[in-house]
């Protein structure tokens, strides 16, 4: 984990080697992703059809310290874990994302917890790096493809899609149920930026209804290593129950049939009953796997509903 901040800036300065192939300058942009970085969080809601619509107060969060990190890698994919580390050293295990060289699936975000199976022509997939977006508790949130494009010394990958609320709206709004997400990521001297040009929509079974829109830049600045001290001692205490985690979402992807999910069931929502058995099974307290698996598909499958 440590010198993720050379390291970063090293692979950023490979990618303006004319030797390199397209698709390793891709995969070298995707690794310079990886670092320990300090964040900032800003939206603004900028237009909406309705002239009596009420826009909302922007939004700034100085989120602390993120690690950025790759847990799993082969020739066609790269998975890089967030951890955030927020004021006191405590550590939060926060979102994953996959990418995938030309992929020719996708989950297709519907509405509330569900997402259907989109398929890609090989055509269409050609070139491309699908962006796989996952909750906390490893449950999908978007999936985005496009080609990643490395040109005058920039290197920026831009897409669109939908998907639910984001986290900072999805326990205070009702009136809207989808996000449409502009996601452009492109790197930086200083890390990189995720700009966003996003519409909130309301969707029924008349279709969908244009609320407003909004801009959002999150800044992600390379930092010291040891300010993520704290998030490499917390994945090697739970690693091996993440990737069991992991590896029991996989078995629902790879059936190609959407995700339906329940909000939550007893009262509990289901990264809460994920996070527990997490606590039951970390550092030397894991279980055996074999056991601890069934645990993690039997939470899966109680939050699961039917299409």
């Amino acid at each position: 984990m440590k010198k993720l901040a050379l390291l970063s800036l090293t692979v950023v300065a490979s990618l303006n080697l004319n030797a390199q192939t397209k698709k390793q300058q891709d995969i070298d942009a995707i690794k310079s992703l990886c670092g320990c970085y300090e964040i900032d969080f800003d939206y603004t809601e900028t237009f909406a059809p309705d002239t009596n619509y009420k826009f909302h107060d922007d939004y700034h969060t100085h989120a602390g310290a993120e690690l950025a990190f790759i847990v799993e890698e082969n020739e066609n994919f790269i998975s890089i874990q967030h951890l955030l580390v927020v004021a006191g050293g405590m550590v939060i295990k926060h979102w994953r994302e996959d990418w995938v060289y030309e992929n020719q699936g996708m989950l297709e975000f519907k509405e509330g917890l569900n997402w259907g199976y989109k398929e890609i022509s090989k055509e269409e997939a050609k070139g491309t790096w699908t962006q796989k977006v996952f909750q906390v508790d490893d449950s999908p949130r978007y999936d985005g493809y496009a080609t990643w494009v490395h040109v005058d010394g920039r290197h920026f990958w831009h897409s669109k899609t939908d998907g639910p609320l984001p986290r900072r709206e999805y326990s205070k709004r009702s009136d809207y149920n989808v996000l449409r997400r502009t996601n452009r990521i492109e790197l930086t001297e200083y890390g990189w930026i995720h700009e966003q040009d996003n519409t909130k929509i309301i969707r029924d079974e008349n279709g969908d209804l244009e609320l407003a829109q909004e801009k959002g830049y999150n800044k992600y600045m390379l930092q010291d290593d040891s300010k993520c001290d704290a998030a490499v001692k917390w994945w090697n205490e739970n690693k091996q129950y993440w990737a069991l985690v992991r590896e029991e979402w996989a078995k629902v992807y790879d059936k190609k049939e959407g995700v339906h999910l329940a909000i939550k069931k007893d009262d509990k929502t289901l990264w809460e009953e994920l996070f527990a058995l997490g606590d039951e099974n970390k550092g030397e307290k894991i279980g055996k796997a074999k056991a601890v698996k069934q645990s993690i598909s039997g939470l899966i499958q109680k939050f699961a509903l039917k299409s």
